[in-house]
């Protein structure tokens, strides 16, 4: 999904695309770029295509029933 009012955020915890905490999982050299799956602080597996467009996540999939969680505000 592209946003085209602002910076896309995740829709399982409202993280912005592009902060952190996101783990990479793998990455792949395709003809045309790159292909890179991460996945979100709440567990949410997403495929990040890399071109001379920029990036852009191309689909995500919900957290796992078993990952808890993480809040996006810090618990003191």
């Amino acid at each position: 999904m592209t946003s085209t009012t602002g910076p896309a955020r995740c829709p399982h915890c409202g993280r912005p695309d592009g902060a952190e905490p996101f783990q990479v999982v793998s990455r792949h050299c395709t003809a045309t770029g790159r292909t890179v799956w991460t996945r979100c602080g709440c567990g949410s597996l997403q495929i990040r295509t890399i071109d001379e467009h920029g990036t852009r996540i191309v689909s995500r999939s919900r957290p796992a029933p078993d990952r808890p969680r993480q809040s996006s505000s810090a618990s003191r």
